[in-house]
């Protein structure tokens, strides 16, 4: 993640149509590229260990 909280915050408050890949609003119930309703959170990475 980056240095920011709230940008990265911002950034993984998203849905990700599974149809089509559109991002979407975090309140949204349907895609607005496809409208499909198979939407999933956007997924958070993982932090990198340094050294490994």
């Amino acid at each position: 993640m980056g240095k920011f909280p709230v940008a990265d915050k911002a950034l993984l408050e998203i849905w990700i149509c599974k149809d089509c890949s559109a991002r979407n609003p975090k309140g949204a119930e349907k895609c607005r590229k496809c409208n499909s309703k198979h939407l999933r959170p956007k997924r958070a990475r993982k932090k990198e260990v340094k050294g490994k």
